[in-house]
């Protein structure tokens, strides 16, 4: 079986969240980082969460991106994702993130 890498990408993520990335049904996958723009003139906050079998646990909450910076919030460690889990992220300020994640799916 091949291993499928792909980009899980969201632009302008704000106050309400956006669900980057959701595993196969079928398949298992890898996310191997998951990183966090602020594009605003201000300093944010963001969380990251994975929804499994309807409960969030968060990776990251209320986490500070500072102005004109990024945070790593998987970066070294990977997180496994299994059949349907969803990673989201949701920031304190209104149009105020891109995210970029790299996975590794049918694993």
């Amino acid at each position: 079986m091949a291993n499928n890498f792909k980009n899980a990408l969201a632009r302008n993520v704000g106050t309400s969240a956006v669900q980057v990335y959701q595993a196969p049904a079928t398949k298992k996958a890898i996310m191997i980082e998951l990183d966090l723009c602020n594009t605003t003139q201000g300093a944010v906050t963001a969380s990251v969460y994975i929804t499994s079998g309807g409960n969030d646990y968060y990776v990251v909450k209320n986490a500070p991106v500072p102005v004109g910076g990024s945070l790593q919030v998987i970066a070294g460690q990977k997180i496994v994702l299994f059949n349907l889990d969803t990673i989201s992220v949701v920031s304190s300020t209104g149009t105020s993130l891109d995210v970029i994640g790299s996975i590794l799916e049918d694993v």
